[in-house]
C-alpha cells in the first residue's frame, strides 16, 4: 500500500500547492479557487498551516449568513485547527481519516512545512489503481502465469 510521500511523488508534475493568508479576503480566496479550478486552499501564516478554506466553508459560513466576501478575512471562515497528515502515513490511514472526519482535502506537513495537498479524488484514484493491480496479479496466478 502506498504512503503519502509516494502519492505526492506520483502527482508531482501536476501539483502546485496554492495557499492563502489568514488576513486575505475571502474574495481573494474565491478568485484563486476559481482561477486554479481547485476546491480548497491551505491557510498559511508565517509558513505554518493554520487552517484550510474550502468552497464548503464559503457557502456555509459566509453566504448563508449574508456576509461580504470582500470585507471578510479568510481567518473568519477557515476550518481550524486543520487536520494534516505526514509523508509516512499510508493510503488506508488517509482514507479512514477523511471518511471519519468528513474531509475532502488533507494538507501534507512534515516538520511544520507544507509539502502538498491530497484530495479525496487523489486517494480514490490510488485505491482504484491498487485494486486493479491486485486483480491482475490474482488473474495471472489463477491462470498459472508468472510475472
Amino acid at each position: 500500500m502506498k504512503n503519502v510521500e509516494q502519492i505526492l511523488k506520483s502527482k508531482a508534475e501536476h501539483q502546485t500547492v496554492y495557499a492563502i493568508g489568514p488576513d486575505d479576503s475571502v474574495l481573494d480566496a474565491l478568485k484563486l479557487l476559481a482561477e486554479k479550478n481547485i476546491g480548497a486552499l491551505p491557510v498559511l501564516e508565517d509558513g505554518q498551516v493554520v487552517g484550510i478554506v474550502s468552497e464548503r466553508d464559503y457557502a456555509r459560513k459566509l453566504v448563508l449568513k449574508g456576509r461580504s466576501s470582500a470585507a471578510t478575512p479568510v481567518r473568519e471562515i477557515m476550518s481550524a485547527p486543520v487536520v494534516t497528515v505526514e509523508p509516512k502515513h499510508n493510503l488506508e490511514y488517509c482514507m479512514n481519516l477523511m471518511t471519519n472526519r468528513h474531509l475532502r482535502h488533507l494538507p501534507v506537513v512534515h516538520n511544520g512545512k507544507l509539502l502538498g495537498l491530497l484530495s479525496i479524488g487523489d486517494l480514490v484514484k490510488e485505491t482504484i489503481a491498487e485494486q486493479a493491480g491486485l486483480i491482475l496479479q490474482l488473474e495471472q496466478y489463477i491462470r498459472g502465469e508468472t510475472a
